[in-house]
């Protein structure tokens, strides 16, 4: 497998690096949380990224996307990772586009794809629950056929981005159990259909999240995304696709945060030397760079195993490898910088902390280390 960047790719990473440098600085995040923005994200922003094909990279170009690979969409997350840019990549993109490519009909696809690539429609999938912990198949909120539609009950929790989007993918019980692999079903419905209430939430990186409720809210059978009872098999691809997509982010934070804390050991004085020529702190930043660069390895091999079109077996396995790998090197990178950034590391004026928060809350989406090192083990008949 090829782990390199071609020169188009390379120019495209340039490219997107010269745009958050230049219109999204650690500043403008930091006013976002402050002022408690209404939609914690720049929709002017989000118009310009769309504007440069970036929603769209894996939408093919019948639907009005690029018809690019993940390779490229996985160059432009690493950036915007790098700029901590809250922007609904990650709920549009990953998990919304990606349900539709996986599970859509030509019609789902006609009507949305289109609409997501161009920036006018936002989406959130909505599959977590109280209580549920990384296990998909615990969903107890049910669909009841009601003569040729259903009706919908129940409630979602951490549903990202929910309380911005525009439409709404829901998972709910079909038939079976509240924790039967089976009889779960995907719904695509609008955000503002009658009975849907949304509660928005924030989390400790400022990113937004939401708890959806859903009171006998009546949607047709064209709502049914995929097919009936067998959704959580689609639900899994999907997460699948946006954990690698993820990891792509997190790259891009981790490395930022490199940057950041050997940028400061080149300029720091204490005891009338420079603090990085302290072989300590060396070896320690040496351990930082190692670890990055054996997350870019294992991300860029997931990336590309998508655009190989590998099984979803080996899929699978390659997201939750990447998803452990990336969590464990965010999380130390993220924490030792703030350790050789000393006291002023610990204060919230200083940019560290928030690749901190963004590693915590990143390792906690999708499933931490530990669920994906235990998944790897199960995939692997352990």
């Amino acid at each position: 497998m090829d782990l390199v960047l071609s020169e188009e790719q390379e120019l495209l990473a340039r490219t997107v690096r010269e745009f958050v440098n230049g219109r999204s600085s650690l500043k403008r995040v930091r006013r976002l949380r402050d002022r408690h923005d209404a939609d914690g994200f720049s929709r002017e922003l989000w118009r310009e990224m769309a504007a440069l094909g970036w929603l769209g990279i894996v939408v093919p170009e019948e639907y009005g996307g690029a018809g690019l690979g993940w390779l490229e969409l996985m160059v432009v997350l690493e950036e915007l990772g790098r700029g901590l840019m809250p922007e609904p990549m990650i709920s549009t993109v990953l998990l919304g586009t990606s349900a539709l490519l996986l599970g859509g009909t030509d019609a789902h696809k006609r009507e949305h794809l289109p609409a997501v690539a161009g920036g006018e429609r936002l989406l959130a999938v909505a599959y977590e629950e109280p209580r549920s912990r990384y296990d998909l198949n615990h969903v107890e909120a049910r669909a009841e056929k009601s003569g040729s539609g259903w009706l919908l009950s129940g409630e979602k929790a951490h549903v990202l981005d929910g309380h911005v989007a525009d439409w709404l993918i829901v998972s709910a019980r079909t038939s079976g159990g509240p924790r039967a692999a089976g009889g779960i079903t995907l719904f695509v419905l609008r955000a503002d259909t009658p009975g849907v209430t949304i509660e928005r939430q924030s989390r400790i990186d400022s990113r937004n999240a939401a708890r959806v409720r859903l009171d006998d809210v009546r949607v047709g059978a064209e709502t049914v995304l995929g097919t009936v009872d067998h959704g959580g098999a689609l639900l899994a691809r999907v997460l699948d696709r946006a954990t690698i997509g993820l990891t792509a982010e997190m790259l891009g934070g981790m490395t930022a945060a490199l940057e950041m804390t050997v940028e400061y050991l080149k300029t720091r004085v204490q005891f009338g030397v420079l603090i990085g020529t302290f072989q300590a702190l060396k070896h320690r930043a040496a351990k930082m760079y190692i670890e990055t660069e054996l997350a870019r390895s294992v991300v860029m091999g997931a990336h590309r195993a998508l655009d190989e079109g590998r099984d979803d077996g080996t899929i699978a396995r390659l997201a939750s490898v990447a998803k452990a790998r990336c969590a464990d090197a965010f999380n130390l990178i993220a924490k030792e910088g703030v350790q050789m950034h000393g006291g002023i590391g610990m204060t919230d004026e200083h940019d560290i902390g928030l690749f901190l928060k963004r590693a915590r809350v990143a390792e906690m989406t999708f499933g931490d280390a530990g669920h994906h090192r235990d998944r790897v083990a199960r995939l692997e008949g352990y």
